[in-house]
């Protein structure tokens, strides 16, 4: 295997050409150009305000305190990074494919497939539980704002009602009544057993689901302009209900319940960097609607600052409202807003968030499943992908056959599936694309051969900056808190977290726990698995260890050390490693600051993503690399140019 050819890139020109040629071939066509600056940012509001504003919100609220506000400016700023070098690839490189595209002109072929194949995670297997929140708002909708209830069978995934309906089995024969079981257990027996069967086959599957994926697939087969249209209208509603949330909530805020503002420290506030950064995702989604823009090299880099910026303004003041109507201890639960608004007796504005939410997730749905076909259509021009991929239909100027496709690698799963991993994997796929197009423009920076759009991302000699930068971090890790530090580094023993103890743990012994914190509560209530865990969570370190002991839990399993703790660290120990070699390099070749500063910030909350997210990760990546070396590489435009 010749391996250079593994690297071979694409020029910008040979990408400018291939694009007419597109215009007059019968096969691909050209894309219709509809959109402009107030359209692309529409998309990015559509995509970045979902369930981030209406859920996730409410945990990381819980873990940070008031002080989340600084963990949604720290993520629209690592996010503001990635933007401007986005929009200096996006402005040299006006056409669809995002960061696959971009890599493939400044590292080559085999990064720009790694980049492509983990971008299906971000979008297509992200979209999977996006359909799946959207089902469970919309039945919510139904239950209470309209008291039409839905069977469970059409309204919960196949594999949650099997293992609920075996879990409510055992602790029925255990002695428990079956109507005091958890609420979920209780709705998945009831899937399992009302559900039509075909022999042993229970018709268990998530209708509403499938429904939206049909709905949203069918726009974007029709086209960008119907798309857009209809984006920007669920835009506008759910920005109309948002600021109605806030100048409602204003009014009820007690600044007694911002002290303390920051309750659990900057550990605390960064505990919810996933699910924030999952909020944020969809800005660069923008980007892979280059080719139908009306000026992609003036128009897109406007689009994501846009996004971003009114987004996160919208993110620091609902969290500030938030957890001013009520103490951040409570808004640990799945619907906040909802929550805070039923507390204060305001039951009429649920209905309205509820209307919101539904729209709100409809529009991220739209602009990923919108994004991901654009993405096959490139890979499938550069012959990575078969050519049909990057098939546009001759009447709606889309990429027909990848819509249809993606249609269904989403509609199928989410009938069935219950991804619980699935926010950490899309976000770690997501801000690995986000660090290789921020070191792209650093490899590109100093190219004089490099053509240039109209928007480049400001110099400013990194040089200066980041060797201060690297040298304050390590005095304040030693200055804040330095007693952890010097246990991270010396990889002193640690308590296992609650979700990783009852995970090590065998069913059996779970079963035994649940039964004798059950044991101890007056109500006598047979804990679920997630009770357990919050249960657990609760707790304060003194009476966790207490309460473990007391339920004879091995001290081998309550702590971690050895290698068993350090392999979690390794991923900031990557991190550390790279911001180092940055650092170095940004004072011999005079890197540019603001791609660093993204490049490491993002870097940075992959390492906050855990091992296991690394490693899921990885083996989806090596999936890729075997197809890419058993087809694409073989198939691709440049192997055919060259020979």
């Amino acid at each position: 295997m010749n391996y250079k050819s593994l690297f071979r890139k694409k020029s910008i020109h040979d990408i400018h050409q291939q694009l007419k040629d597109q215009e007059n071939s019968d096969l691909h066509g050209s894309l219709g150009k509809h959109l402009g600056v107030k359209d692309l940012a529409a998309f990015g509001i559509a995509a970045i305000i979902g369930a981030g504003i209406f859920s996730t919100i409410g945990k990381a609220s819980f873990d940070g305190g008031p002080a989340v506000i600084f963990l949604f400016l720290f993520t629209a700023i690592a996010c503001g990074f990635a933007a401007f070098a986005y929009a200096e690839f996006a402005s040299m490189v006006p056409v669809s494919g995002s960061a696959y595209t971009y890599s493939y002109v400044a590292f080559g072929e085999i990064i720009a497939w790694i980049i492509g194949w983990s971008l299906i995670m971000e979008y297509a297997i992200g979209n999977i539980t996006v359909a799946i929140s959207w089902s469970d708002y919309f039945t919510g909708l139904l239950e209470h704002g309209l008291h039409l209830n839905l069977p469970q069978w059409i309204q919960m995934d196949y594999f949650t009602a099997y293992n609920g309906y075996n879990e409510a089995l055992n602790l029925v024969e255990g002695g428990k009544v079956l109507t005091q079981l958890d609420a979920n257990i209780q709705a998945a027996h009831s899937a399992w057993t009302t559900a039509p069967t075909i022999g042993s086959f229970h018709f268990v599957a998530d209708l509403p689901a499938l429904f939206i994926i049909i709905l949203i697939t069918a726009l974007v087969y029709k086209g960008m302009k119907e798309s857009r249209n209809a984006s920007n209208v669920m835009v506008v509603v759910k920005l109309a209900i948002i600021l109605l949330v806030i100048a409602v909530g204003v009014f009820y805020v007690d600044t007694d319940n911002w002290n303390p503002f920051a309750p659990n420290g900057v550990e605390g506030i960064l505990k919810g960097v996933s699910a924030v950064f999952f909020a944020y995702i969809g800005f660069d989604a923008i980007s892979t609607t280059a080719e139908e823009c009306k000026d992609p090299q003036r128009d897109l880099p406007r689009g994501m600052m846009w996004a971003i910026i009114i987004c996160t303004i919208l993110y620091v003041i609902i969290a500030l409202v938030l957890t001013g109507m009520v103490h951040y201890s409570e808004l640990n639960v799945g619907d906040p807003l909802a929550y805070v608004f039923e507390k204060l007796d305001l039951r009429w504005m649920s209905g309205i968030i509820a209307v919101s939410a539904v729209v709100a997730m409809a529009s991220v749905l739209l602009v990923f499943q919108m994004g991901q076909p654009r993405i096959w259509m490139s890979m499938s021009r550069d012959g990575l992908l078969p050519k049909r991929f990057s098939k546009i239909h001759p009447k709606f100027k889309t990429p027909s056959f990848s819509t249809i496709v993606v249609g269904f690698v989403v509609a199928v799963p989410s009938l069935f599936l219950n991804l619980t991993m699935v926010t950490d994997l899309c976000s770690i796929g997501t801000l690995f694309a986000f660090v290789v197009v921020c070191g792209g423009v650093l490899i590109l920076q100093n190219k004089p051969d490099i053509p240039r759009g109209k928007f480049k991302t400001p110099y400013i000699n990194g040089k200066y900056v980041m060797p201060v930068l690297l040298a304050v971090a390590i005095v304040l890790s030693f200055t804040l808190n330095k007693q952890a530090t010097v246990n991270f580094l010396t990889n002193e023993r640690q308590l296992v977290a609650a979700t990783e103890l009852l995970t090590s743990l065998p069913n059996s012994k779970v079963k035994e726990l649940k039964s004798a914190v059950s044991a101890s509560d007056s109500a006598n209530f047979m804990l679920a698995d997630g009770d357990l865990e919050s249960y657990l969570m609760d707790l304060d370190e003194k009476q966790y260890v207490q309460t473990l002991k007391e339920l004879k839990v091995n001290e081998e399993v309550m702590y971690e050390s050895g290698f068993n703790l350090f392999k979690h660290k390794i991923p900031f120990y990557i991190f550390a490693i790279i911001a180092l070699l940055l650092t170095y390099y940004s004072v011999t070749h005079n890197l540019s600051l603001i791609p660093m500063l993204g490049l490491i910030s993002c870097l940075y909350m992959m390492s906050e993503l855990g091992l296991s997210n690394w490693i899921g990760f990885g083996v989806w990546l090596l999936v890729g690399l075997v197809i890419y070396l058993a087809y694409s590489r073989k198939n691709s435009r440049l192997n055919i140019k060259n020979n």
